[in-house]
Parts: structure tokens; C-alpha cells; sequence
């Protein structure tokens, strides 16, 4: 894949906490790639749960970016101010007949799965472990779903993996490059079926992370995704909404995650030592950089 113009990069982290060694990590691999690739930087937050992201805790991340020495171009892409461009590729799947408003809570789902496997199914679960959505919505008339919707306030918006990768017709792969060292591709075969029929968004959240994430990297020209390998499996299902919504397909790379004594990757909610609280302790920007043996450019 050739571009003629300079490679755009992104790093998108989510301001629902204080970040960590695992995001600097990733913020610095991207820059030092970028700057090898003579490429551009773009900042973009992805706050979408807009519960958890405050301006406080955008603010603080920022600060942290800035004294990690992270450059990027304004203006940030906040997604919390594009929901109609993610509304707009809803309407284009649903429009295609392939997303279907599912009812069932997180307890319903969990019991009706349990009942199918007490009687000896073993049902299929998600790369990330929860199980695929067992309700009966997706055979239900365009009718039958709008009346629903219209008594019971409380939806998802999910994508019939089925009708998806019939409208496909063709097996999908995508590109995984070595870009932190000579750079070779490969393609990787995509298995979005092992995801079930995905949530795209909610009747209080207009957008999922899955569908989000898809339409910014098309409409940001990104070109090189470098992200964390627990977003690897992931990428199955932004291939395939990709195709759908005939978007741009960057080229991967997905790093090692950076992880704990235990063996456990760094999270914000199980408290892992902030960024914030290592600068007050005196920790220098520079030894970070060390830390990841990674040299100022």
C-alpha cells in the first residue's frame, strides 16, 4: 500500500482516568514511528462515555502528554463533538438492513446463556469472553423492532454478524507490519464472526467503541494504526465495518503490552501508578523514555 502523502498516525486514548505507563508507552512508539516515517501526529480522545470522561481528567492527560513531550497537530478530535458523523454510518448499516435493535439486559443475557448451556449447549463466547447475544431479534421485522422501541426506551443497536458477512461475499484480511523494525507486512486473516453480532451503539450512547474508532480513522486519513495487541482481535470487526461502509483500511501494528510484576497489563481502574503520580514523585520525562529504551529523536 503506497501513499503519496505523509503516513497520519493517532494515538486515542480515553480520558476516564490518569494515565499510565502502558499509554506512554504507546504515545512514544507512535511518535518515534511517525517522526522515522516523517508522518503526521494526531491527537484524538475518545470520550463517548460521557460519564466517566471529565474535562478534568482531559485536561490532566493533556498535561501528561505534553510533559512526556508528545507533539500532535491541532485541532484534537474530540468524539463526544462527531456523534452525527457515527449516527450517519449507523443509518447507512441499518439502511443495508444489517443492524437490529436487541432488548435483553446484561442479566438476561447471562441467564439465558446459562439455561442453554444447563441443558448441554455449549454457546459460542467472544474473544473477549462474553458470550455471543442469544435473543431473538435479529429475525424480527423491521415492525416488530420499531414497536418494540417505541414501549421499551432502553436498546441496543447490533450488528447481524450473519447478514454482514453475506453482504461481504469475500474472506477479509488485513495488514499487520513490523513498523518498529524493517517494516514488513503481512496479511492477517480477519475472523469477525468470532465477535457474535456486535453492539454499534445504544439508545444513551449513539455509538460504540467498535463503530467510533472505525469511522475516525477513515475520516482522519489515518494510514498506520499502533495500538496495544489487546486490541488485536478487535480489529476483525473494524475491517469488516470497513468494508461495509467502504472505508480507507490502514496498516496495523499492534505492540506489547506493557504489564505488572503478575503478568497483568496496566489498567486505569485497577489503579496502576499514574504518569501524574511518577512526575510528583521526580521522575523525569527522559528516564520514561529510557525505561522503553526508546531514544529522543
Amino acid at each position: 500500500m503506497q501513499h503519496d502523502t505523509p503516513p497520519v498516525f493517532r494515538f486515542a486514548p480515553s480520558p476516564n482516568g490518569l494515565l499510565h505507563l502502558g499509554h506512554a508507552h504507546s504515545a512514544l512508539l507512535n511518535q518515534k514511528i511517525c517522526r522515522k516515517m516523517a508522518g503526521r501526529y494526531l491527537l484524538r480522545l475518545e470520550d463517548i462515555d460521557q460519564t466517566r470522561c471529565t474535562p478534568q481528567l482531559e485536561s490532566q492527560m493533556l498535561e501528561d502528554l505534553r510533559w512526556l513531550g508528545i507533539e500532535w497537530e491541532e485541532p484534537v478530535r474530540r468524539q463526544s463533538e462527531h456523534f452525527a458523523d457515527y449516527a450517519a454510518a449507523l443509518e447507512k448499516l441499518r439502511r443495508m438492513g444489517l443492524v437490529y435493535p436487541s432488548f435483553m439486559t446484561r442479566g438476561e443475557i447471562k441467564r439465558a446463556v446459562a439455561e442453554l448451556e444447563v441443558q448441554g449447549d455449549t454457546w459460542p463466547r467472544d474473544p473477549d469472553g462474553s458470550p455471543h447475544y442469544p435473543g431473538p431479534e435479529r429475525d424480527w421485522s423491521v415492525e416488530q423492532g420499531d414497536a418494540m422501541r417505541h414501549s421499551k426506551a432502553k436498546h441496543a443497536w447490533r450488528l447481524d454478524m450473519k447478514r454482514a458477512l453475506e453482504q461481504v461475499g469475500e474472506a477479509l484480511t488485513w495488514w499487520e507490519a513490523d513498523l518498529g523494525g524493517a517494516g514488513q507486512r503481512q496479511p492477517i486473516p480477519a475472523t469477525p464472526e468470532a465477535w457474535g453480532d456486535v453492539i454499534l451503539a445504544r439508545s444513551d450512547t449513539p455509538t460504540s467503541y467498535h463503530l467510533a474508532v472505525t469511522v475516525d480513522d477513515a475520516l482522519q486519513g489515518v494510514t498506520h494504526v499502533v495500538r496495544g495487541r489487546d486490541l488485536y482481535e478487535a480489529t476483525s470487526v473494524h475491517r469488516l465495518l470497513q468494508k461495509l461502509l467502504g472505508l480507507s483500511e490502514p496498516v496495523y501494528h499492534h505492540h506489547d503490552l506493557v504489564i505488572d510484576d503478575d503478568g497483568r497489563k496496566l489498567s486505569k481502574s485497577d489503579g496502576d501508578v499514574s504518569l501524574k503520580a511518577l512526575r510528583q514523585n521526580g521522575v523525569e520525562a527522559a528516564e520514561i523514555e529510557r525505561f522503553f529504551r526508546f531514544s529522543t529523536p
